[in-house]
């Protein structure tokens, strides 16, 4: 019979890896997902099937968690906003490290109960899973606090905050140090309560702008801490679905860093702080005059338009607008003007959140264009629409060196012959920030929500000729 749990395994391993192919490309993504929630089905039934033999009154608390997990993984999947799928992925990452955890510290107890503790590669296999489960816990709840506006920034750092983080580090090495060649009740507890003040500390001073960078590198940290429980399980199908979730997070958390053009490390230390000549515009100092607009005369210029670019960001997600944008498209396109999207690789704050935003409402993957083939159409552009992105569009990122955002490759939104933003205010973005497209000559703002003023236009243009 075991040939066939292995088997099983074999499968789940290979529909993970045919799962994670598919979510590299809009196209591909839903049947990548199932193809990878089927392979996590097989690995959980054949989990629970192998080794036979188990006393039948687990299977009652087992399945009893699983039902009861499985139903509030659903009510908060189909409840959730798009806008809040950032907070979702930390939550649900955070559970993820806060099991393991809990695997860890049940298996140093078992070993100790047991008379067989000793400081050997098993017991540091234990303190390790227990150390990442604990920092990739309290680090993701609170990057979900930050994330969804109950925690400030400044509510939980403190001056030369670097600093106590290296000393906390200290501690927590100290601490399972000492959980391992001192095994008691108190030393576990120890470790595992530093660890925790550890994780919750390592994410503290890290600007709201970076959040995803760090929910990435925490979702690392918990494919590493799920790879080492199945290495003390010896549960081969753990231990391939941790690598694959540590490697695939760590590729992620590169491809953001080199979107943003800066290095793990400056995410980590420095952080994402207004400074610059864009900070002191976002204090009231005076950076010129914007140019407002109405609904009838964006539409008039959408109506003789050849080309038409839409930027998408999160204020589109807020808004809800992706409907509006949609029939925009079906109209533009039916007066014959050429509908593209650029789509900036950290626009809404998670990697493909603009793509799954657009793929909602159907439009077209072929009209989705990346950083580099946007900004290379944007030179023959008649009108760019830049539906609530904000520090994705900022050209402080090119000619201010002062700034915090400089040098992140952006949407060069303004070499457009015409720049239309739709904002609810002239608050900063995410950083921030001020954002000196706004003051250019040829960018109007058009204030608003921005599914009230997409209607608006549409309902213009339908009377235009």
């Amino acid at each position: 019979m075991t040939v066939y749990f292995q088997l099983a395994y074999l499968v789940g391993a290979v529909l993970f890896i045919l799962g994670l192919r598919g979510l590299s490309d809009p196209k591909t993504a839903r049947g990548g997902n199932l193809r990878a929630a089927l392979g996590m089905g097989i690995a959980i039934v054949a989990s629970l099937l192998y080794p036979l033999g188990d006393s039948p009154d687990n299977f009652i608390w087992i399945i009893g968690a699983l039902i009861i997990g499985a139903i509030i993984g659903w009510i908060s999947s189909t409840k959730v906003q798009m806008t809040s799928m950032p907070q979702l992925v930390s939550i649900f990452n955070g559970l993820g490290g806060g099991s393991a955890m809990l695997l860890a510290f049940v298996e140093y107890l078992n070993l100790q109960k047991g008379g067989q503790f000793s400081a050997g590669l098993t017991t540091l296999t234990i303190l390790f899973t227990l150390l990442v489960g604990a920092i990739s816990f309290s680090g993701s709840i609170l990057a979900y606090l930050k994330l969804d506006g109950k925690v400030k920034d400044k509510h939980v750092t403190l001056p030369k905050h670097q600093f106590v983080n290296i000393i906390l580090l200290l501690a927590t090495i100290a601490a399972v140090g000492y959980a391992m060649f001192n095994p008691s009740m108190t030393s576990l507890i120890i470790a595992t309560v530093v660890s925790l003040i550890y994780g919750f500390s390592f994410v503290a001073p890290i600007g709201g702008a970076d959040m995803p960078v760090v929910i990435s590198l925490l979702n690392s940290v918990t494919g590493i801490s799920a790879a080492t429980a199945g290495y003390l399980y010896n549960n081969q199908i753990m231990i391939l679905g941790g690598i694959l979730v540590g490697a695939s997070g760590t590729i992620l958390t590169v491809l953001m860093c080199r979107a943003m053009n800066r290095s793990l490390m400056n995410v980590l230390v420095g952080g994402f702080t207004a400074t610059g000549a864009a900070a002191a515009g976002a204090e009231g100092v005076d950076q010129g005059t914007v140019q407002p607009t109405q609904a009838i005369d964006v539409a008039i210029l959408l109506n003789y338009a050849e080309k038409v670019i839409m930027v998408p960001g999160y204020g589109m997600a807020v808004a809800q607008a992706q409907k509006q944008a949609k029939e925009l498209d079906e109209v533009l396109t039916k007066k014959g003007v050429e509908v593209l999207y650029g789509i900036h690789p950290v626009a809404g704050r998670m990697p493909g959140h603009m793509n799954v935003l657009l793929a909602e409402v159907d439009i077209d993957y072929d009209k989705l264009l990346d950083l580099d083939d946007c900004n290379s159409n944007l030179g023959d552009t008649d009108i760019v629409l830049v539906v609530g992105a904000n520090d994705v569009v900022n050209p402080s990122a090119l000619d201010d060196t002062s700034s915090s955002i400089y040098g992140m490759p952006v949407l060069e939104v303004w070499r457009a012959k015409k720049v239309i933003v739709f904002k609810r205010s002239m608050k900063p973005g995410y950083a921030g920030i001020q954002n000196p497209l706004f003051f250019k000559d040829n960018t109007n703002m058009l204030f608003g929500d921005a599914g009230a003023t997409l209607k608006a236009i549409l309902n213009e243009l339908k009377t235009l000729d």
